[in-house]
Parts: C-alpha cells; structure tokens; sequence
C-alpha cells in the first residue's frame, strides 16, 4: 500500500460520521449544569495592582513601627524624597506583573526575570548615587542581621499578595513565585530603609538590596514546589 493510499484511508476515517447517543449527551450536559456556578468577575488590574502595593506598604511601617523609625529620622530630605518613591514605583511594577502572572493569557511587558534584575539594579543605582559613607566596620554581623530582618518582612508581604490574588490561576507557578518574591522584597528593602540607621555605602548596596533577589529566588521556589505537589496530588 503507498503511502498516498494511506493518507486516503486516514482522511475518510477522519471525515466520516460518529453517531453518539443523544440520551449520553443529555445526560453529559446535566452533569455538567449542576456543577456551574456563577463566578464574581475579579477586579480591575490596577485596581488589584494598588492593593498589593497598599499591603507591602503596610508591612513595611508594621515592621518599622515596632522595630523603630531610625533610618528615617537620619536621612536628609533628598533621600527621603528619592528612595520612598523609587520603591514605590518599582513596587507598582513588581504588583502588576504579579497581577498578569495570576490572569491567564496576560500580556507580560517585562519577564519576570528581568523584573527581578531591573529591582536590584536601579536599588544599587540609587543607593550607589545617595549613600558616600565608605566605611566597612562590622561588614557581615550587620550585614547578615539587616539581611534577615529584611527577609522575615519580605516573606509576610509576598504571602499576603499571594492570598489576595488567590482566586487567579498562575499558569507558571516559578514564574509567578519569583515576581511574588520581587514584590514581597520590595516591602522588606522599604522596611529597611525606615529602621536601618547604618548608612555605609557598602552595607547598603549589598545588603539591603540583596534582599529582593533573595526573596524572589525564595518565592520561585516556593511556586515550584506548589506546583510539583499538585502535579503528584494530581496522580
């Protein structure tokens, strides 16, 4: 048999009618009606957006209420009036890709990766421009402490924002985790910025912005973990 011939053969097969029982399809369809039920549109993407950022806003004072406002009591007004707005915008960045990654079929005008990098960039440019204080002393200890500090804000922020988008469907779960994570981190360099009083150029350029590429490995983890227990629950 040739090859054309097969192809013949696949076609009529293919083109040839299937009767199925209408009684099947009946009972199909009311299985199916009884299990509909009427779904609350979500709302707005900005609207989502400015509620995510109102959160991690919300973290951040919590954090520094408690621990102390010493960071922003030393800073001039020139850094104030740059650094706040600054984490605000790469806030509303961080929330809208968020919001795009729970909404299937988004549009993703950055991935999420180089949102991530685009953060901690434009921190270490900022930082980098405002803070000349060169000094090194108690590198690490403080360091690590800041560090901590600004990832036990982080982790609440980016849960939250996960919870208040929990009726989205992340289609890639790692993807969205990361942005999750970029935006909790976000909250925890905000968080940072209000308490810390250690100025040093150094400390602050590595430290403080260490903590959102951290976060947002911390938050890919996490959605890929999710997504492979639900693979195996799935089975």
């Amino acid at each position: 048999m040739k090859d054309e011939e097969i192809d013949d053969l696949l076609k009529e097969a293919a083109q040839a009618p299937q009767d199925l029982d209408p009684l099947m399809l009946e009972r199909i369809g009311r299985s199916i009606k009884t299990s509909l039920r009427p779904v609350r549109p979500m709302p707005p993407v900005w609207l989502m957006a400015v509620g995510l950022v109102l959160v991690c806003a919300a973290v951040s004072l919590a954090g520094a209420a408690r621990a102390g406002f010493f960071g922003l009591a030393k800073m001039n007004l020139l850094e104030r009036s740059l650094v706040f707005p600054a984490l605000g915008i790469l806030a509303c960045l961080a929330a809208v890709g968020f919001v795009n990654q729970m909404i299937p079929a988004s549009r993703f005008r950055v991935s999420p990766g180089a949102l991530t990098a685009l953060g901690s960039v434009a921190l270490l440019a900022m930082f980098a421009s405002l803070f000349r204080d060169y000094h090194t002393a108690h590198f690490f200890s403080a360091g690590i402490a800041c560090l901590a500090a600004g990832l036990l804000c982080a982790i609440p922020a980016g849960l939250l924002s996960w919870l208040m988008l929990r009726r989205g469907f992340a289609v890639k779960p790692a993807s969205a985790g990361l942005v999750a994570g970029t935006l909790g981190g976000l909250a925890g360099v905000g968080f940072l910025e209000l308490h810390c009083a250690n100025f040093q150029a150094a400390h602050i350029l590595v430290w403080h912005t260490a903590v959102v590429p951290v976060s947002a490995a911390l938050g890919a983890w996490l959605g890929w973990e999710l997504h492979l227990r639900a693979r195996s629950d799935d089975r």
